[in-house]
């Protein structure tokens, strides 16, 4: 199921877009926004796979808004102005609505953005984990991947934490380097100095993450990380 945002200054169009995906099984409605600034804040504690974004609004329009985002979700554009077309599509969006639209026509573009999205998850499906061998005290440990909890970072030390040991594996490596050899989404960073299993989590609280009764920071920066665990 496709999470969706709609950007759009008319009061109308969003409740019309809005009952539009409430009618449409693979999608799911999560938030409207009135202007593309607070699109962007919503865009930080609120991450969604599809955007159906107006053109024409107040301070930065949707083009603006488009190319300012480092990563974005699949875009449909949903405009009054057909002169958008070509610059709209340049940046790849999915499909261009012109308004006033039929379901008809609003559904075959949900329909394509649909084909993309399961493109998107087929091409994100993580490779399996492989197990790794750490230096400790001028000897090569094995680390089992299934058996790591979280990982602390300690200036150019990690301490991995093991649900077979009580005693942390401490290795000099960065946090980083281990980040890119535990990619998501089985292991989020939740801190600058916290790389967690996300299988491992019994608990979200609003700080924190919880892995039985040991409790794992979570800073500002790192919270989008957390949210998509709950999705």
């Amino acid at each position: 199921m496709m999470r969706c945002m709609v950007i759009d200054d008319e009061l109308l169009v969003r409740e019309l877009l809005e009952d539009n995906i409430r009618q449409i099984p693979f999608l799911q409605w999560v938030k409207s926004c009135k202007n593309a600034l607070e699109a962007m804040e919503a865009l930080q504690t609120t991450p969604v796979d599809l955007l159906f974004l107006d053109i024409q609004m107040p301070r930065v329009n949707g083009l603006q808004f488009l190319q300012a985002l480092a990563d974005p979700p699949l875009v449909i554009l949903v405009t009054a102005y057909e002169q958008y077309a070509l610059e709209g599509f340049n940046l790849r969006v999915v499909d261009y609505l012109l308004k006033p639209f039929a379901f008809d026509r609003f559904l075959k573009a949900c329909n394509r953005a649909d084909e993309l999205f399961r493109l998107r998850q087929n091409d994100k499906a993580p490779a399996e984990l492989q197990d790794f061998f750490v230096n400790v005290e001028y000897a090569l440990v094995k680390v089992i991947v299934n058996d790591i909890l979280y990982i602390e970072g300690v200036k150019d030390y990690i301490k991995i934490y093991l649900s077979s040991s009580a005693r942390p594996v401490l290795t000099r490596m960065t946090l980083k380097a281990m980040e890119e050899k535990l990619p998501p989404p089985a292991f989020i960073r939740t801190h600058k100095s916290y790389l967690v299993s996300v299988r491992k989590i019994t608990a979200i609280r609003r700080d924190m993450v919880c892995i039985g009764q040991q409790e794992i920071p979570v800073s500002g920066s790192y919270k989008t990380n957390v949210n998509r665990v709950t999705l």
